[in-house]
């Protein structure tokens, strides 16, 4: 009864968002409610925005503010740490993602809040967009470097803030001042993919107030995100196409489809084709020249899920057979969607401090690079745009991985075409209390895979990794190959 009543005196003490720890700044939430947007279902919470200096070490610069939402827990006297959900991108706000996962978290929800925060930058949080409309994404995607050097430098010029103090250093100090100014005693961070990174370092930076961590599609401290995504993504896309070759159904529906897929490469890459597809936001008919930056575009992001690697062999085959369609309107989705959840200028200031200026020439494999099917492209234009972005502060410490005996569960995919197993080994090499779960055939971010919500609330309310009961991973959660358009495969 005694151990009710305080749970309950602390979960009054969160509602009123008076602090816990001395000095800490007080937030007030009110009743509201959250959503992805127009047309999507609304979810109760508590909502409010702490104010934070754009320079944390100046407290006279100009504030933004930082968009807070608690999720309550379902138990009327819950714990007094709460879920920590950090969105990946870079750039893309926590409160939409945990909505978009919602129901792998519920088993989590039982006995602890979800503490929602927008990353400075993205979301509701002084969100750092650069206005791009939808002929230049869509039409414009090929372009030369100085004319992306141009948009860079408009982008720049638009930004509201300044770019350099958007960096995940200075992000975590905005989480930490948040809980103490709600009063949990400590977090326990879920982050995927870039979010993984924030983890880490949160973790790094306040050990005494993290009690638990899980990350999933994990970015190692010590890598520089960028040289190796086009040869991973090329190593994903193998895998896939050696498994239709495998399946004797896609194989018979498909077959030599990875001849054709490099036969597609090929001739994209020699001309681009004109294909007539319907706009996904107005429905009206639009023609696109789809070249092997749009083929790129839409397949990185078709062999990040499980569901949507379904659809390769079909989409491959077909624009061997000359029908773009399938692949030209699945880069319009993706390129849209990518467009309205990232904020590029937030994306863009994490990128050329945190991974660009760290690039070792001397190791980058640029033949593979540009043997790939998505080129080099990519890592060109990321260099070029991080001459001219300024760059924000860096935390001593910040490339060097955890060294730490909080309980770490690290969540990979072995067909995960950005962040593969090696990742979550080269993470966790200093981590003392840590198990690494790989999902079979899984893409990028596991929480939504079959029982994986289950293991995860288990891991957060054990923190014994070892002790998980992992037995359902065993099952499988691989959507079949689609034949035809009709649907997957028996």
């Amino acid at each position: 009864m005694i151990r009710s009543a305080v749970r309950l005196l602390s979960l009054t003490v969160v509602l009123l968002a008076q602090p816990l720890v001395a000095g800490a700044q007080s937030l007030e939430l009110e009743e509201c409610r959250i959503s992805m947007g127009p047309g999507y279902p609304g979810t109760k919470a508590r909502c409010g925005t702490m104010l934070r200096p754009v320079n944390p070490d100046d407290p006279g610069s100009p504030q933004i503010g930082i968009r807070v939402a608690v999720v309550p827990a379902l138990n009327l006297s819950p714990e007094t740490d709460a879920v920590v959900p950090i969105a990946g991108g870079p750039g893309q706000g926590s409160v939409e993602f945990y909505l978009s996962v919602r129901g792998a978290f519920e088993p989590l929800r039982r006995d602890r809040d979800f503490l929602l925060v927008d990353q400075r930058g993205t979301g509701k949080s002084a969100k750092m967009d650069c206005p791009i409309d939808d002929d230049s994404l869509l039409f414009e995607t090929d372009v030369g470097i100085d004319e992306l050097l141009g948009y860079t430098q408009e982008c720049l010029d638009s930004l509201p803030h300044d770019p350099r103090w958007f960096t995940t250093s200075v992000a975590v100090t905005d989480l930490e001042a948040i809980r103490a100014a709600l009063g949990y005693t400590s977090l326990n961070l879920y982050g995927v993919s870039y979010g993984s990174r924030v983890a880490q370092h949160f973790a790094r930076r306040y050990p005494d107030v993290t009690r638990s961590v899980i990350i999933d599609g994990v970015v190692p401290p010590q890598i520089s995100l960028g040289p190796e995504i086009a040869t991973e993504s090329q190593a994903a896309v193998d895998k896939i196409l050696a498994r239709c070759t495998e399946n004797e159904a896609c194989s018979a529906a498909f077959p030599d489809i990875d001849a054709t897929f490099a036969r597609v490469v090929a001739e994209l890459r020699e001309a681009p084709v004109e294909v007539a597809v319907p706009h996904p936001n107005s429905g009206r008919l639009e023609t696109l020249r789809f070249g092997i930056g749009q083929f790129a575009g839409a397949v990185r992001l078709l062999v990040y899920n499980a569901n949507t690697i379904a659809l390769l062999p079909l989409f491959v085959h077909e624009a061997g057979q000359g029908n773009f369609g399938p692949l030209a309107s699945q880069f319009m989705l993706t390129a849209i969607s990518m467009r309205d959840a990232l904020a590029i200028g937030m994306h863009n200031s994490v990128m050329c401090t945190e991974d660009v200026p760290f690039i070792d020439d001397m190791t980058v494999d640029r033949e593979g690079i540009a043997a790939s099917y998505m080129g080099a492209f990519q890592l060109d234009t990321l260099e070029a745009m991080c001459e001219i972005w300024p760059v924000g502060p860096l935390d001593p410490e910040f490339k060097v991985p955890v060294d730490s005996d909080i309980p770490f569960l690290l969540l990979s995919g072995d067909a995960d075409p950005i962040t593969p197993p090696r990742y979550a080994e080269m993470a966790a090499v200093d981590l003392g209390k840590a198990t690494h779960l790989i999902g079979k055939q899984q893409g990028h971010g596991q929480i939504t895979v079959g029982c994986m919500g289950r293991i995860v609330a288990d891991f957060v309310e054990t923190r014994d990794p070892s002790s998980l009961d992992t037995a359902c991973m065993e099952r499988s959660f691989v959507t079949p190959f689609f034949l035809d358009f009709s649907g997957p495969a028996p």
